[in-house]
């Protein structure tokens, strides 16, 4: 039996995680879970699965979410708060698994602890090798850690890699890298249509269920543009060998395309708890709840180029890409400001694009080399684009 530290587990990988878990209570316990503040979900959860540890972001919630606890009766689950604690777990020596599927950059430090401890990472939270990518695989190397990834795209990619194949190394044989996106909301709409586009409409994606910040980033692309960018570090691969294609049906969740001419896809519904059983059982394979794909249903499936018009933010991100350094955390950090004035409703849809354009021409790129150097420019980069929003 395997011991899971989820990190993040009210959000949408984390409940699909707890399906999982759910289906196959024979494999794994889970031993810490983490929220933010839906402490009520926690508790469901807490009550369920009856983990060691408890973490919530800080001492006053913690001590409302204690009570709550107490009052249940139904576990003897250790509350904890603050980030130490997050990564306290993750590094933890009962933990064997830790899925890391907190949103934002706020998921770093507690990813590199589990990196550090040579745990088996299962990641969800793109922004830690978006922000510091070079950092966190060499962490991952030096400790003995696996990484294997979550999102569907990665996840994908890698089930189509050659026998053995670990994370951070260049395949022999690959000869580019082929994502695909849905195109999100807005696809069958132009590039002028978008400015009053709500947010409302920005959330509604056709194809996943899935949180505001993810399904925002969806809409605009952005969230590819950051998959490229993990997909470059995860896989050794350039920018200019990484290819994005909109696949509206969201069948096809990526491709490989090797120098014999063969090209490997993985294809499957639009479930989450797909990539996550494939990467808790792994090497082995077990029940997802999913689903089998029928291919009499699904016999439609198209593809077609991405328009930097239409999504600009798709164009910063290679760019940021080609630019190295910290040029992707100023990119992540930029874009967190951007859709949260967003969803706040402070900033038109197509501002989000504009003001990332603006915060990475006024941040100085530096050298990605320490977590310090990486962290001074996340936080930089957002008071640059705080000051760009505040000035109009």
């Amino acid at each position: 039996m395997k011991n899971v530290c989820l990190l993040g587990s009210t959000g949408s990988i984390g409940v699909s995680t707890l399906d999982v878990i759910r289906l196959n209570k024979n494999a794994y316990r889970v031993v810490a879970l983490t929220a933010n503040k839906n402490i009520g979900r926690l508790l469901e959860q807490c009550i369920e699965f009856k983990p060691t540890y408890a973490v919530v972001p800080d001492a006053e919630l913690a001590d409302a979410f204690r009570g709550k606890l107490e009052r249940s009766d139904a576990c003897e689950t250790q509350v904890l708060s603050g980030m130490d604690s997050l990564e306290f777990v993750a590094k933890h020596s009962m933990t064997d698994i830790v899925v890391a599927a907190i949103v934002g950059a706020v998921g770093l430090l507690s990813t590199l602890a589990a990196a550090k401890a040579g745990k088996t990472i299962l990641l969800a939270n793109k922004e830690s090798l978006v922000v510091s990518g070079d950092l966190l695989m060499s962490v991952v190397k030096q400790n003995g850690a696996t990484l294997l990834p979550l999102d569907s795209e990665h996840n994908a990619l890698f089930q189509c890699m050659p026998d053995a194949y670990k994370a951070g190394q260049r395949a022999e044989g690959v000869r580019k890298l082929i994502l695909t996106a849905s195109g999100g909301p807005f696809l069958n709409l132009n590039a002028s249509e978008l400015d009053n586009v709500t947010v409302e409409q920005a959330c509604a994606h056709p194809n996943w269920s899935m949180g505001h910040k993810i399904s925002v980033d969806s809409a605009t692309m952005m969230n590819k543009g950051l998959e490229l960018i993990e997909a470059s570090y995860l896989f050794d691969m350039p920018a200019e060998l990484i290819d994005v294609l909109i696949h509206p049906q969201s069948i096809v969740h990526s491709m490989i395309d090797y120098v014999d001419g063969s090209v490997l896809a993985q294809l499957g519904n639009p479930d989450m708890r797909t990539p996550i059983a494939h990467a808790l059982a792994w090497p082995k394979r077990h029940e997802s709840g999913v689903s089998a794909l029928d291919f009499l249903v699904n016999n439609q499936l198209t593809f077609e180029s991405a328009s930097y018009e239409k999504f600009p933010c798709l164009r910063l991100a290679y760019e940021a890409l080609d630019a190295k350094g910290t040029a992707p955390a100023i990119l992540n950090a930029a874009n967190e400001v951007a859709v949260e004035a967003f969803l706040a409703k402070e900033l038109a849809f197509t501002g989000i694009s504009t003001l990332i354009e603006q915060v990475l021409s006024i941040t100085t790129v530096s050298p990605a080399d320490s977590i310090e150097s990486v962290l001074s420019a996340d936080a930089q980069a957002r008071q640059v684009a705080k000051n760009c929003l505040e000035n109009g």
